[in-house]
């Protein structure tokens, strides 16, 4: 593990102990997991933002708010990601 990462990991871990950031954080979790691997797949295959957008038909900018956190994305936006990404969408309640 690299020491920033180390770092990061005992930061969490102290934050965690407090239960409003900690309800927070769990509750945001999904979307981020999701922004992760969208970033991952999109990276992956070598394509930008812009491209990206262009196959989904949004704008380069509505990629960047969602990889940023800065928009709640309908289950319509995140089918198109995938599809534009060659990914399978799971959604799951448990």
């Amino acid at each position: 593990m690299t020491k920033k990462k180390d770092d990061f990991e005992k930061y969490l871990e102290k934050q965690l102990e407090n239960p409003k950031f900690r309800e927070e954080y769990y509750r945001l979790e999904p979307l981020y997991r999701l922004i992760k691997k969208e970033i991952e797949l999109r990276n992956r295959r070598n394509m930008s933002q812009k491209e990206l957008a262009k196959k989904i038909g949004t704008s380069q900018s509505a990629i960047a708010r969602f990889e940023r956190g800065n928009i709640n994305p309908t289950l319509e936006f995140v089918s198109r990601l995938a599809e534009a990404l060659d990914a399978k969408l799971e959604i799951q309640l448990r």
